[in-house]
């Protein structure tokens, strides 16, 4: 088994350089469309269950508190997995690990689609969470290795946007899917995007430029080899408290961003009376505009504010807060406004996304140390993501009156949940405005 997951080992050099610099022109293509695309398929398997919330619970199948707990357990899983597979696919064939990952979440989905116990759906939705976790390591890694440091930057930022595309296929294809032919085809179908997923992967993604034998890159590799002492600079990042101020901030706009994405589509169904497809519809527009945000942010913050992240952070906090505050408060004959609060939602999260789940974690960790900052960040946003689930579920599940056959829910609380976890990440955000890399 281990042997199946070893990386695949440096060619000898064999092409001449303008044959390898054509290779190259080509592979790198190959390598970033089938990262974003499988990336992108990873999240329809990871959401798929936020659009099948109403159906289960109508059905019986589970409650709104059991929802909950089933979500946060995909997100407990999914922020000890991230730490610990960020380890391992410095060390494995990250075609293999990152096509494993998605085929074994596609068909753990595809057997959700059947009906099974509380406990063992909570099981279940854990391993995929794991699974899970397994898609964005060897994404960047891909990225970093193929490359250079003149265009990794811009590559990363329209991979970063991979994970809209799955939103929009979730929220418009599944929710079509879940409409047409029942709760069970909104597993189903996520499945079955996994596994084409997977072969995408396995087929495209290749190791690294050496694999090849293409060694345009290898002096830079080299470069950055020689560096000072990695270990030192990761425990100077543990030490730093304004790492740990980012994390509890990105943990609190994971908050409101989960809160949105799992729950979104049900709060519409429930409080506002549209169907299903009607409220993905909506959902699925803030999936669409974090592409722009998520593409824009890094490019804003350097072009006019200087290479700042701190005043567009602020910005798109302010935008969040507001745009989510919007959704909760207008009336279903406001269709326009629920759309608008979506595209600014949208916009905000995917700039948020980059700015304190990225770019300002690697803006203050030292050089050789951004991984660690990226992964202490990770696991403190993917907690707070999982603890939204259990909290907004109960929330949800308290405010639930049946009056005859007529279900009613009060989301007076859950409100002021979604908000305050919001306007609180950008609170926690001015508290690191000037912070800089610490010397080591």
């Amino acid at each position: 088994m281990r042997s199946f997951f070893n990386p695949i080992p440096e060619m000898e050099e064999q092409l001449s350089e303008e044959e390898q610099k054509k290779y190259y022109s080509r592979l790198k293509w190959h390598v970033f469309l089938s990262a974003t695309i499988g990336y992108g398929l990873y999240y329809v398997c990871r959401l798929c269950l936020n659009v099948v919330k109403t159906p289960l619970v109508k059905e019986g199948i589970l409650s709104e508190t059991e929802l909950g707990i089933v979500g946060s357990a995909l997100f407990f899983s999914y922020a000890g997995g991230k730490f610990v597979n960020g380890f391992l696919a410095d060390r494995v064939n990250i075609r293999v690990f990152m096509s494993f990952g998605l085929l074994c979440s596609a068909l753990l989905c595809i057997a959700l689609g059947f009906k099974v116990s509380f406990v063992l759906f909570i099981i279940l939705w854990a391993f995929n969470g794991w699974f899970q976790s397994m898609g964005a390591p060897p994404s960047v890694i891909a990225i970093s290795r193929w490359f250079s440091g003149k265009e990794r930057g811009s590559f990363y930022g329209f991979w970063s946007a991979s994970h809209n595309i799955g939103e929009s296929i979730t929220f418009i294809v599944i929710s079509f899917a879940v409409t047409a032919a029942g709760w069970q085809w909104g597993f189903w179908g996520a499945g079955m995007f996994g596994i084409i997923g997977a072969i995408i992967i396995i087929s495209f993604l290749y190791e690294s430029p050496e694999s090849k034998g293409i060694y345009l890159l290898k002096e830079e590799k080299v470069a950055h080899q020689n560096d000072a002492s990695v270990a030192k600079q990761q425990i100077a990042v543990l030490k730093n408290p304004a790492i740990w101020i980012l994390a509890l901030s990105s943990s609190f706009m994971y908050i409101s961003r989960y809160a949105i994405n799992s729950w979104g589509v049900f709060y519409l169904e429930n409080a506002k009376g549209f169907s299903i497809v009607e409220a993905s519809s909506i959902i699925s527009i803030s999936s669409v505009c974090g592409i722009i945000g998520t593409i824009l942010s890094g490019f804003v913050s350097d072009r006019f504010f200087k290479g700042s992240r701190n005043v567009p952070a602020l910005l798109f906090g302010i935008l969040n807060t507001l745009a989510i505050t919007l959704f909760l408060s207008v009336s279903k004959d406001y269709v326009w406004l629920f759309a608008l609060s979506m595209v600014v939602f949208g916009i905000s999260i995917g700039g948020l996304v980059c700015f304190l789940g990225g770019l300002m974690a690697v803006d203050i960790a030292p050089k050789q140390a951004t991984g660690a900052a990226l992964g202490v960040v990770g696991v403190a946003s993917y907690i707070g993501a999982g603890l939204q689930d259990i909290i907004s579920g109960k929330l949800i599940a308290n405010g639930k009156a049946i009056v005859g056959t007529q279900v009613n829910y009060d989301f007076t609380l859950i409100s002021i949940f979604w908000i305050g976890s919001a306007l609180l990440s950008m609170l926690l955000c001015l508290l690191i405005w000037k912070s800089k890399p610490k010397a080591v």
